[in-house]
């Protein structure tokens, strides 16, 4: 792993309406997007394991325009992100992650459909690991990868939350005013 410079990763919880989520930005984007209500100790162990050695600092301004675009999808006012995005991987988990963020909102693929998007139809348990290392959810879309039978599978968020993001997007594609939130 190459050297990170000392500049720390900042983060915040993100509480809107039912949304608790802690995220974090390093000085080039957003890094890192948690699970719905689950503690800081999840961005801890992610923090140590992705930037060890680096300082987590808790400031709520450096987080700002990250948690308003994530406010306005919960929304239901935008359907893509537009923030700089800090995430690092191997060349395979970098081709996956790019592949989600090319699925409409409010569609879903399965995993073989992204392995044959990267061109690697046989490593569909390979992308299903690195759909599970995404350290940026709902920005990168995970939660729209589904089994090849229309199920819901894994998530790191939880099937719950994997629920309800695709419940909201598809409220939103009817017209509707997403007001569960």
């Amino acid at each position: 792993m190459k050297a990170h410079n000392k500049t720390p990763v900042y983060w915040s919880l993100l509480n809107y309406n039912d949304w608790n989520l802690y995220i974090a930005t390093t000085e080039n984007g957003l890094c890192y997007v948690g699970s719905q209500n689950k503690p800081y100790e999840e961005l801890s162990v992610w923090a140590e394991k992705r930037f060890p050695g680096k300082t987590l600092v808790e400031d709520r301004e450096k987080i700002n325009c990250y948690a308003d675009e994530l406010k306005e999808y919960f929304e239901g006012k935008r359907t893509t992100f537009t923030v700089p995005i800090d995430y690092h991987g191997t060349e395979f988990q970098l081709a996956v992650w790019k592949a989600l963020c090319e699925i409409p909102f409010g569609e879903t693929k399965s995993y073989s459909e992204i392995a044959n998007d990267i061109n690697k139809p046989a490593a569909v348990r390979a992308v299903g690991t690195a759909i599970g290392a995404n350290p940026v959810l709902i920005t990168v879309p995970c939660h729209r990868v589904i089994g090849k039978n229309g199920s819901l599978t894994g998530y790191r968020g939880g099937l719950e939350m994997k629920t309800q993001l695709l419940d909201l997007e598809r409220h939103c594609l009817k017209g509707g005013v997403w007001g569960l939130f």
